[in-house]
């Protein structure tokens, strides 16, 4: 990165301490310095009670790349159990054994590995066979010896169900699956299994799968969409978060005359749900527009027997301790780092048994956001999170940021970018566009295949909200996005290329033919309905393709990519920015070789949002 660009940045309404009166402007290196305090926060998250319920294991980046770590259950200081060269992406501990299994990225990408290892970090085994296969961390069964996990070993197209067993020490194939999915749950007597089968993207089943005679029972049947995910009560009853003939998913239980409901709300989605070891109590995580709403659910009586008070804003990865006395999960939001938290259930008291490092960051300065409504040019809804300025009057300078997925969403979260940016006044929005989840089955499903050219005008409906409304300052627009998100800005730089002054493509697909080359098999088979079938479709996905219109492109743009990104290949970012080089359009490209589908390590981290930062500030004020 170059420095000489920070000498254009005069105009600085707020930093990190407050305001700064006007004689004492902070110099680019302080800008600079600021804006590295702001990536470089660190997070807790993954909490997980170990067998002995006294400690809770995590992951976090406090070392400068995710690894475990574990905390007394009460709170106190944390150890860390990992420091291994690859970022650790995903954890359970056994419920009923010292173990602990992990997930590691090589290289950040894709072709995950899984471990097992002891609660203090020794005994660190291998359980799957290394090389370029993906495998996925699964659950434990209830009495900790056996372990799921799904692998594309066998079958480079789909997601087979492996489990491992911990007395043998090895792992075997269990049951044989077609696109993706999971062994979710394990019945008390390990003779049956919850099975999520995933197709296409968009719509799962739920089967009790009996192990020995290898008999599977549908519990979902359905037509067109569905999402389903469920537990296994102590009595073999299966509870299940649904949306079969309905809109909005909501909690209820599988009974022989079908799906029974047992709770909905009628502005929010069920976004998770657990069960305590007892089989009496279920936590409810409610989606809210974005935010998190958690109740308790009293089974034998069925009903919401309490609404917790949230002391944050996001919640995720709820879990009882042995006892069922106490709740972990990841507490998060707009102005607080990821960390875990315990609640009380008899004391209806929450503690952080965490904290997050955010050194040269007041926490208290930061700028939560407002969530806002519009019509699209259709008059479908739309919403999202807007970032202001504290000081100074709009319309501001402005940068839109689209989320991935496309079934993603956005939520007020602790954003780095969207803080340095709106304390040197541009204002950041997250908008929720058509095909975003958490707003129903009919609003994800409303841009699959050729409906996908409503998703990219929702782009100009964006920018035309933020122009009527005063917020943003015409000729000042930035895009920004990540993965699928980077599709929607090379979208809106070439349908709209007189809109935006600058735009940031991060990992994003540009050509949907060599997407499907090169993705891993298993991703493309599943994403002929939300893309549509490279087979029978390739006119269409060629004309969805930006890369076809790069001729039109006027926005210079910032391109960032993992070298080691197997979902969204490198062979992308490569297309652009030669398109772009060929046309004369300013373009900067970083290329991290120790990355994959996004950023994992603190230092890239900081490098990308700084880049973003300076690339955006420089353009559009």
């Amino acid at each position: 990165m170059t420095t000489h660009a920070w000498h254009h940045l005069t105009l600085v309404l707020l930093v990190l301490c407050g305001a700064v009166p006007s004689y004492a402007q902070p110099t680019p290196a302080k800008l600079r310095a600021d804006i590295v305090a702001m990536a470089s926060m660190g997070y807790c998250r993954a909490g997980g009670y170990l067998a002995n319920g006294n400690e809770v294991v995590f992951i976090s980046n406090r070392s400068g790349s995710p690894q475990v770590w574990k905390v007394p259950a009460a709170g106190g200081k944390p150890v860390q159990l990992t420091a291994l060269p690859d970022p650790v992406t995903a954890l359970v501990p056994s419920p009923k054994r010292d173990q602990i299994a992990f997930q590691v990225a090589p290289g950040g990408g894709l072709n995950a590995q899984l471990y097992v290892m002891k609660g203090d970090g020794s005994g660190v085994k291998q359980i799957t066979k290394g090389g370029k296969t993906n495998n996925f961390l699964g659950t434990w069964s209830k009495d900790g010896t056996l372990l799921s996990f799904g692998s594309n070993d066998q079958n480079p197209t789909g997601v087979d169900f492996f489990l491992y067993d911990v007395r043998k020490g090895t792992a075997a194939l269990a049951i044989q699956n077609k696109g993706t999915g999971g062994i979710a749950d394990f019945s008390r007597d390990n003779k049956q299994v919850l099975v999520t089968r995933l197709a296409s993207r968009g719509s799962n089943d739920l089967s009790l799968y009996t192990v020995a005679t290898k008999a599977e029972k549908l519990l979902t049947p359905h037509e067109g969409p569905g999402t389903f995910f469920g537990k296994i009560a102590p009595s073999g009853e299966v509870y299940l978060g649904f949306n079969k003939d309905r809109d909005l998913l909501a909690f209820g239980q599988s009974s022989p005359n079908g799906l029974q409901l047992l709770a909905e709300r009628k502005d929010a989605e069920l976004a998770d749900f657990t069960l305590n070891h007892a089989g009496t109590t279920a936590v409810l995580v409610w989606n809210e527009s974005g935010r998190s709403k958690l109740t308790l659910y009293d089974l034998k009586a069925k009903k919401e027997s309490r609404q917790l008070s949230l002391p944050v804003e996001l919640v995720a990865g709820v879990a009882f301790s042995p006892t069922d006395q106490t709740l972990v999960f990841t507490g998060s939001g707009s102005k607080e780092p990821a960390n875990i938290w315990v609640y009380a259930v008899g004391s209806n008291h929450f503690q952080k048994i965490t904290d997050s490092p955010h050194p040269g960051v007041s926490l208290a300065t930061l700028v939560a956001p407002e969530l806002v409504s519009f019509p699209s040019f259709d008059g479908v809804p739309l919403s999202g999170w807007l970032y202001k300025p504290k000081t100074g009057k709009g319309p501001f300078p402005t940068v839109i940021s689209y989320h991935g997925g496309p079934e993603g969403q956005s939520v007020p979260s602790l954003n780095p970018t969207a803080q340095a940016l709106v304390q040197q006044g541009v204002a950041f929005f997250l908008p929720n566009v058509r095909g975003s989840s958490g707003f129903g089955k009919t609003f994800l499903n409303l841009d699959n295949g050729a409906l996908r050219v409503n998703g990219v005008k929702d782009i100009k409906a964006v920018s035309e909200y933020l122009l009527q409304a005063g917020i943003a300052k015409p000729g000042a627009l930035g895009i920004m996005g990540g993965s699928y998100g980077g599709y929607m800005v090379m979208a809106g730089v070439t349908h709209y290329p007189d809109m935006f002054a600058a735009g940031a493509n991060l990992f994003g697909v540009v050509n949907f033919e060599t997407f499907f080359q090169h993705t891993e098999p298993w991703m493309a088979a599943i994403s002929t309905v939300e893309y549509g079938d490279p087979v029978t479709q390739g006119a269409m996905l060629r004309e969805l393709s930006p890369i076809h219109q790069a001729d039109r492109i006027k926005t210079p743009l910032l391109v960032e990519h993992g070298a080691n990104d197997t979902n969204v290949p490198v062979v992308e970012a490569e297309q652009v920015v030669a398109a772009l080089q060929k046309n004369n359009v300013p373009v900067q490209y970083t290329l991290f070789p120790d990355e994959g589908h996004g950023w994992q390590k603190t230092t890239n981290r900081i490098t990308s949002t700084v880049e973003i930062v300076e690339w955006f500030t420089t353009r559009l004020k």
